[in-house]
């Protein structure tokens, strides 16, 4: 069901968008889609215990450095490293690089064959031994006052094109801040049930909402509310 807290504000949301003449895909989403597809997924966490006040604005304020650690059979590197690439094309305000020492990194992307997938979660993720392992992939974020600190993706390689693909962009994403999956946003790949394997129209919009300078780490649901119709128009015009 749609969130109250954005009905009195609609016609402000009308004024200001009517405005704005409609240009390619990004304009066939509702702001009212795009508003509480911001809301499903920055003001929640699938996995609650992993970072810092889960119902607050997590982001990061500084480059996002990768490292890509290709442990499976097959070589995904060169793959992982253009999806990274394309990400720092399509959202203004995060700047993406790839580092060639692990110690240079403040995201590490593990890539894994299944029968890796526990061991490396339990070593390299969560440092213990008899952790419980959720999830076919996953990501982990730490999250501070300042922003997110630091982010570790694990993802498999080795179960079929469709699931590699799905977990390199949702899990990459995921990561650098919109933590929470929900089964209405049909036009998402942060939705475990939908059928998307790419970073799509509707994702590159919330990501450059989060993104967008007026949204700051730490930001409740209500302090986003008076700046959010705003920063969706903005949104829309950096996504073609």
């Amino acid at each position: 069901m749609q969130s109250m807290r954005f009905v009195c504000y609609t016609l402000f949301l009308a004024s200001i968008l009517m405005a704005a003449p409609a240009k390619g895909a990004s304009n066939t989403f509702s702001t009212e889609e795009l508003l509480d597809g911001f809301e499903k997924t920055v003001f929640g966490l699938e996995y609650r215990s992993w970072s810092w006040r889960p119902y607050l604005v997590k982001k990061f304020t500084k480059p996002v450095r990768f490292y890509v650690y290709n442990m499976s059979r097959r070589d995904r590197s060169k793959v992982v490293r253009s999806f990274i690439r394309d990400i720092g094309r399509r959202v203004s305000g995060l700047q993406t690089e790839i580092v060639s020492l692990p110690a240079a990194a403040n995201f590490d992307v593990y890539v894994v064959d299944r029968g890796q997938y526990e061991t490396v979660v339990r070593r390299d993720i969560y440092k213990n031994p008899r952790a419980k392992v959720p999830g076919r992939c996953l990501v982990r974020v730490v999250s501070g006052r300042n922003g997110i600190k630091r982010s570790s993706a694990v993802i498999v390689s080795d179960e079929g094109e469709f699931l590699f693909q799905r977990c390199l962009v949702e899990e990459i994403l995921q990561g650098l801040g919109p933590m929470n999956d929900n089964e209405k946003l049909t036009h998402s790949v942060f939705n475990d049930s939908s059928r998307h394997s790419r970073f799509t129209v509707f994702d590159q919009i919330l990501l450059n909402m989060l993104y967008d300078p007026r949204i700051k780490p730490g930001m409740s649901r209500k302090q986003t509310e008076s700046i959010l119709p705003l920063v969706v128009r903005d949104a829309r015009h950096r996504v073609r």
